[in-house]
C-alpha cells in the first residue's frame, strides 16, 4: 500500500524551489490536504520553511500546514491526509520525529497508504536507517533506524563528481565503506532532478538521469525512467 515520492532534491536544473517536481507533486498529492514535516531546517525556521513549502506548492492547488502549527504532533501526524518532508540536516529531522513520537505513527500512517513525498533528508528517512546520508552527524538522535519503507538504503544528491584539488574520498567510494560493514542492504543513489516513485509494489525512476545501485559489491546503472520494482 505505499505510496511515496522520493526526490532527490528541491531544485534541479530550473532553479525555483520544487519546480522540476511540481508535476510529480500535483499527481502524488491530488485531491489532498498536506502536512509538511520543517524538522530538517536548522538554520530556517518552522514558519518560513513551511511558508517557502506552502508558496511551491500553491502553484498545483495543494493546500499546506506545518506541523508546528499544531499543539499535538501526534495528533496532527495520525490525522493527516498526506505528508510532506523537506530537506535540511537528516540527523536533526530524525532526532525531532522521535523527539516528539511521531516517527513510528508516520510509519503506519505510510503502511496505511498515506501519500508521503520528501527530498533530500525527507527521501533519506525512508530507508531503514539513515547510514548512507550526506549530512554533518550535529545532533545525535536516539537510533539511526527510520522508517523503513522500502529496503534498500537512499542517497540523495548522488554524484560523482571530483573538484579540482579535492583529496577527499568520492560518494562511492563512502557508499564502498558503508557496503563493507552491512553487505546485506542495498543503497540507490538518486540524482538532482531524478525522483524514485512507489506504489506499492512496483517502483519507477523519474527524471532524465540514470541512478545508481550499490549491492553485492558491485556498482550497476539504474536508468532514467526504468521500472526497477526488483529492489523492492
Amino acid at each position: 500500500m505505499r505510496n511515496l515520492l522520493l526526490m532527490s532534491s528541491s531544485r534541479a536544473a530550473n532553479p525555483d524551489y520544487l519546480d522540476h517536481g511540481l508535476a510529480w507533486l500535483s499527481e502524488h498529492f491530488a485531491g489532498k490536504q498536506v502536512l509538511f514535516i520543517p524538522y530538517a531546517g536548522v538554520t530556517v525556521s518552522a514558519t518560513d520553511y513551511t511558508a517557502m513549502v506552502a508558496e511551491a506548492f500553491a502553484k498545483i492547488d495543494v493546500k499546506v500546514t506545518g506541523i508546528h502549527e499544531y499543539e499535538d504532533a501526534r495528533q496532527a501526524m495520525q490525522e493527516a491526509e498526506a505528508v510532506a518532508v523537506g530537506g535540511g540536516n537528516t540527523y536533526m529531522l530524525l532526532h525531532k520525529l522521535y523527539e516528539t513520537g511521531s516517527l513510528d505513527i508516520l510509519k503506519r500512517r505510510i503502511n496505511e497508504g498515506m501519500p508521503y513525498a520528501g527530498w533530500s533528508a525527507g527521501s533519506n528517512i525512508a530507508g531503514p536507517s539513515i547510514r548512507t546520508t550526506n549530512d554533518m552527524p550535529i545532533i545525535q538522535p536516539r537510533s539511526f533506524n527510520a522508517i523503513n519503507a522500502v529496503p534498500f538504503q537512499l542517497n540523495p544528491h548522488f554524484t560523482d563528481a571530483m573538484p579540482e584539488g579535492h583529496r577527499g574520498e568520492t560518494r562511492s567510494q563512502r557508499i564502498a565503506e558503508f557496503m563493507v560493514v552491512d553487505n546485506h542492504t542495498p543503497v540507490i543513489g538518486i540524482m538532482e532532478g531524478t525522483a524514485l516513485k512507489v506504489q506499492g509494489q512496483h517502483m519507477h525512476l523519474l527524471g532524465d538521469r540514470d541512478g545508481v545501485v550499490f549491492a553485492d559489491q558491485q556498482r550497476r546503472t539504474l536508468k532514467a525512467g526504468s521500472n526497477c520494482s526488483h529492489w523492492l
